[in-house]
């Protein structure tokens, strides 16, 4: 969500700005702008829409100076306009700021500066925090001063760059809950919200920690905290590899990572699964493995798609670990006065581990005592840094807004840490070793499921033109239902609802028209017998049904106009495999119906703000 860039060095910086924020494109936005600095001078730019619009202008006018800022806004506070893109300007036009974040107090500093003569422009809340810092930099001509003042006095959260036109060769970046990061180049330095607007240039990076300063100027970079006292950083080697967040030959990103699955499977098991000793290997967890003995009881929480993958854990936890497990949306967990239990582990899932509402929840559940584990995949993210042990996944960056090799891996993830624990309890050798097998074989069955996107692609075309879709699942394949019902949402713009199949003849049986798309998830388990009676009542309704199945399930046939293969596998395990065509139909709906399928309207696909 937002996307921030920043830099100081000896090249013309309106180019590596553009470029960088062509790298953040994927984080959702709605309009962009940039700010370089010569000669005592600002040179502003800003447009709505992308970034091609706001480069179109560079290369028209090029903007000179070899220090800047840029910015993609993702609109909280005001509309979607060029008074409201981001950067904004103090009302002297000397202090030059971007942000991501809120503002929470923004309504209170407004009313102050407007008593104080000072002219707003915008609707932002960020607006808010330029004025504030020019006001006192009018007050003081204390730069670096009247910024710490200004962050000692707003409530919310941010992650900024700040420049201004008295100080031609110094940049400040601060932060607290919205992530920044510092690359340090030959002679140079890049800060951005994210790695991959840095990667292109430098490996070597410094992550801030909520309420820390830097300063960026020829003499090198200094870091402190809001109340000036010197912090040492450690300089961090990027994991990230530009070829991994290019699109190779593939339409879109999403495309690209749900055909991604079968590796990025086995880069989330690699060295985590022994199938000599029927082991699982986990070292992210060995600094709290007697807390995991003696655990009485899981809490999952996440939002979104990570959420739906919690959802699949709690019965994996139950099933393989035997043990007491919840789960709960983070942004609810956050806001209510959860009972944390001696003996409770508590388990951050996020692909991005700067997810708000999650980072919120994980310093909640921690203030009570839990356990704190993370499931993320941004390595040195938030999250990763705030809980005492955890998983990454592995996967490589996720470009696609609409998640999916992370939706798998954190699946993947949770099944070995739920045998983990299981096997240090209850779980027999034959059971854990059964398990192990099966997942091992999985990434493969996955390249099998994805044999699947030409019938796929066929069955979009005949469908996109329906507006109301519903999913039905049972058991550990229920979460699949959600999951399968927001990712059509999230794309193609398609109401639809993902139910426990038994749950729809208490009220949504009556959204059933004739021909309406019913997707419904029927592997050969438990619940096999009962699903088939779902889909009768569907039938019943004259609803179209396609069913998602193990290999040659006759009688389905018999019952659904369209049936989606997937291999087989054990029961908790089929998640993995049943997810593969919920991916590609939402993705060939979506491209049916012209969207952009990366670049859904009105998401981003790191939710920076609560």
């Amino acid at each position: 969500m937002c996307g921030i860039i920043g830099y100081i060095g000896g090249r013309e910086a309106s180019e590596i700005l553009v470029n960088g924020l062509s790298q953040l494109e994927y984080r959702g936005y709605d309009s962009a702008g940039l700010v370089t600095l010569e000669n005592g001078k600002l040179d502003l730019r800003k447009t709505v829409g992308r970034v091609r619009q706001l480069a179109a202008s560079v290369v028209e006018q090029p903007p000179k100076g070899r220090i800047g800022i840029a910015h993609t806004r993702w609109a909280t506070h005001g509309r979607p306009n060029e008074t409201n893109a981001h950067p904004h300007l103090d009302n002297a036009r000397r202090i030059a700021l971007v942000h991501n974040g809120i503002i929470e107090n923004h309504a209170a500093i407004r009313a102050f500066l407007e008593q104080q003569g000072i002219e707003f422009q915008s609707e932002t809340d960020t607006e808010a925090l330029v004025q504030l810092i020019g006001f006192l930099y009018g007050q003081t001509g204390d730069l670096m001063g009247s910024v710490r003042q200004a962050l000692r006095d707003v409530q919310g959260t941010y992650g900024l760059l700040v420049l201004c036109a008295d100080a031609p060769q110094t940049m400040i970046a601060a932060r607290r809950g919205s992530p920044l990061i510092v690359g340090i180049g030959d002679g140079e330095y890049i800060a951005s919200s994210d790695a991959s607007a840095i990667v292109t240039h430098t490996s070597q990076v410094v992550y801030l920690e909520d309420n820390e300063i830097v300063t960026l100027d020829p003499e090198g970079m200094h870091v402190a905290n809001v109340d000036a006292t010197p912090v040492e950083k450690q300089v961090h080697t990027l994991e990230l590899k530009l070829q991994q967040i290019e699109l190779a030959g593939y339409e879109h990103h999403m495309l690209k990572e749900i055909f991604e699955q079968p590796e990025t499977l086995r880069n989330a098991m690699r060295g985590r699964v022994n199938l000599q000793t029927s082991e699982i290997l986990l070292g992210g967890v060995k600094r709290c493995e007697r807390e995991l003995a003696r655990c009485k009881r899981v809490l999952l929480f996440g939002c979104g798609t990570a959420w739906h993958a919690a959802l699949v854990g709690e019965y994996l936890f139950e099933e393989l670990a035997r043990t007491p497990t919840d789960v709960d949306y983070a942004s609810e967990l956050r806001y209510r006065n959860p009972i944390i239990e001696e003996g409770t582990l508590a388990i951050a899932v996020s692909q991005s581990g700067e997810t708000a509402d999650t980072l919120a929840a994980v310093r909640e559940v921690k203030t009570k005592g839990a356990t704190v584990l993370g499931v993320v995949n941004g390595v040195g993210s938030s999250i990763a840094r705030e809980t005492e042990s955890g998983i990454y996944l592995h996967v490589g960056p996720e470009i696609g807004v609409a998640s999916t090799k992370a939706f798998t891996a954190q699946v993947a993830v949770l099944a070995m840490l739920a045998l983990y624990l299981g096997r240090r309890r209850h779980l027999s050798p034959e059971r854990t070793d059964q398990v192990l097998r099966e997942l091992n074989a999985i990434p493969d069955k996955v390249r099998e499921a994805l044999e699947l996107n030409a019938q796929i692609k066929d069955l979009a075309e005949r469908l996109s033109v329906w507006d109301n879709w519903l999913y039905l699942g049972r058991g550990v394949n229920y979460p699949l239902a959600l999951e399968g019902a927001l990712k059509l949402k999230e794309i193609s713009y398609i109401h639809a609802e993902g139910l426990p199949a038994a749950e729809m003849k208490h009220g949504p049986i009556a959204m059933i028209d004739p021909g309406m798309p019913v997707v419904v998830i029927a592997p050969r388990d438990h619940t096999y017998g009962k699903i088939l009676s779902n889909i009768e009542e569907v039938r019943s309704r004259d609803g179209r049904v396609i069913a998602i199945a193990n290999e040659r399930d006759r009688e389905l046939e018999k019952l659904a106009e369209e049936v989606l293969y997937v291999p087989s596998t054990i029961p908790c395990l089929s998640p993995l495999l049943t997810s593969i065509p919920l991916q590609l139909l939402a993705y060939q709906t979506a491209v049916c119906r012209g969207h952009d399928v990366d670049k859904p309207r009105n998401l981003a696909k790191s939710v920076t703000v609560e």
